[in-house]
């Protein structure tokens, strides 16, 4: 799965907007691939996939989601897929609820982390997403869709 969320700069040097892209594993919610940048391209979604890969080497019939967004429907975003034999599939048009997962994720993300909080720089606000995703939101906050594990307990727990 996958889904990118945009993070406001407004005050200090770097003055503008952060994007971030996400892979989640459906299976345990674990975030396991992202990326940021200051522009919300085909180079974003590709450098959050090629994390995932990397992490999970998945075999052969991995299903990747996503929606329609000219990142992923791209010629080079589907060939890099198609390249390491993965199986695409997009909601439908219009349709949030098809990619919720990710949206929810999105949400909380935003409440937990980013609402309130006021990013002086890019790189600032890279670490605190970094150390929300890596260090808490993978590792320790719980999923009630988990059975309140977290998504590391419970890929421990299910493997």
């Amino acid at each position: 799965m996958r889904s990118e969320s945009a993070i406001s700069l407004r005050s200090g040097r770097d003055v503008g907007w952060l994007y971030l892209a996400v892979v989640l594993d459906l299976f345990s919610r674990r975030v396991v691939g992202w990326a940021m940048e200051g522009c919300q391209d085909e180079a974003l979604v590709e450098a959050a996939f090629r994390m995932a890969w990397l992490s999970r080497r998945p075999g052969v019939g991995l299903l990747f989601h996503s929606d329609r967004g000219s990142q992923y429907s791209s010629y080079a975003y589907r060939a890099l897929l198609a390249e390491a034999h993965v199986t695409v599939s997009m909601s439908r048009t219009g349709n949030c609820y098809d990619n919720a997962v990710v949206e929810s994720f999105f949400g909380t993300l935003k409440t937990e982390c980013v609402d309130g909080s006021s990013f002086q720089s890019r790189a600032q606000a890279r670490q605190a997403i970094f150390g929300y995703t890596e260090c808490f939101y993978n590792r320790l906050r719980r999923h009630s869709a988990l059975g309140y594990k977290s998504p590391v307990i419970y890929e421990q727990l299910m493997c």
